[in-house]
């Protein structure tokens, strides 16, 4: 899984979340900082109204919380959600002495990214994609 650093940057840099059964996020507030919640059809589901994204909490009288707009919330794309977001870029992921690296090709040119699992890797890689692109 991602940092909340990695997912902060993502957020920074563009990428968007659409909430869907089996994400995994986490509430952009000190005070839950270490807890990750996932998005299920039975406790977490993401509420659609005029006014924007809502993640309603079922059940969870353990909890004093209801709802929770998507803006406070902070999504930590699985590895398969971020080599998806790669798309057409991606060239290989294998693994390596302390971990994973990733290959893109932008402008006939492929380029490595490296992290500690795989999911990071893959980050880094869509990272420097969107600020490459960007620039």
């Amino acid at each position: 899984m991602i940092s909340a650093e990695m997912a902060r940057a993502l957020r920074g840099a563009g990428v968007r979340w659409r909430p869907a059964s089996g994400d995994f996020f986490r509430i952009d507030r000190p005070e839950l900082d270490s807890e990750v919640f996932t998005v299920s059809d039975m406790t977490i589901e993401a509420h659609e109204f005029d006014t924007g994204t809502v993640l309603g909490f079922n059940g969870t009288t353990e909890w004093a919380l209801d709802s929770v707009a998507l803006e406070d919330a902070l999504w930590l794309p699985r590895e398969d959600q971020l080599r998806a977001l790669l798309g057409g870029t991606f060239r290989a992921l294998r693994a390596v002495d302390g971990g994973y690296e990733v290959d893109i090709e932008r402008a006939g040119a492929t380029t490595s990214y490296s992290g500690a699992d795989a999911a990071t890797a893959y980050a880094d890689a869509l990272l420097a994609l969107i600020t490459s692109a960007s620039a």
